[in-house]
């Protein structure tokens, strides 16, 4: 049987204080999540793997601009067949320079294709018209803040300024 170190009296059924460990465990529990979720691919930081479709949606709100030009010609974001395609990425109100992103992991890649569009770091469809870069004296450039990017692997953030050019010379 079990002994009190302070008075010396012996007890049936003495259990060590379970308190600290239980607290400490849940101490470690949270840590561990929450560092998952502020440095995971798919977390608070907007960071996407490829080929991975967006998740949370709800869970943000982003906005950024994005200019396509093909040949020369502007493509109209605001006009209706470009507006409220998808719940994670779209374009609204008649506004064609302004998206909105809505869920964790929205892809470049994914953006343009809920738009009608396929882009890769090389090509980009348009109007049913694959474009490649260095083919028939053709340019694609897809740009994020005026850096170049793989469209399949680079995850939208807030403040994104998003710009495709495909040109013939």
């Amino acid at each position: 049987m079990p002994e009190c170190n302070y008075c010396d009296e012996t007890f049936e059924d003495e259990s060590r204080p379970t308190g600290p460990i239980v607290l400490g465990g849940i101490l470690v529990v949270t840590v561990a999540i929450v560092g998952y979720v502020l440095f995971s691919p798919s977390g608070g930081g907007g960071e996407v793997t490829p080929r991975q479709e967006p998740t949370d949606l709800g869970a943000v709100h982003y906005h950024g601009t994005m200019e396509m030009v093909v040949d020369g010609q502007q493509v109209d974001f605001g006009r209706q067949r470009y507006q409220m395609q998808s719940n994670a990425f779209h374009f609204e109100g008649g506004v064609g320079t302004r998206w909105h992103v809505h869920a964790r992991g929205v892809t470049l890649q994914y953006a343009l294709g809920t738009l009608g569009f396929n882009a890769t770091g090389s090509s980009v469809t348009y109007q049913g018209t694959t474009y490649r870069d260095g083919a028939s004296n053709t340019t694609v450039r897809i740009t994020v803040n005026g850096d170049a990017v793989a469209p399949r692997e680079y995850g939208l953030r807030s403040g994104d300024s998003v710009r495709v050019v495909v040109e013939h010379s």
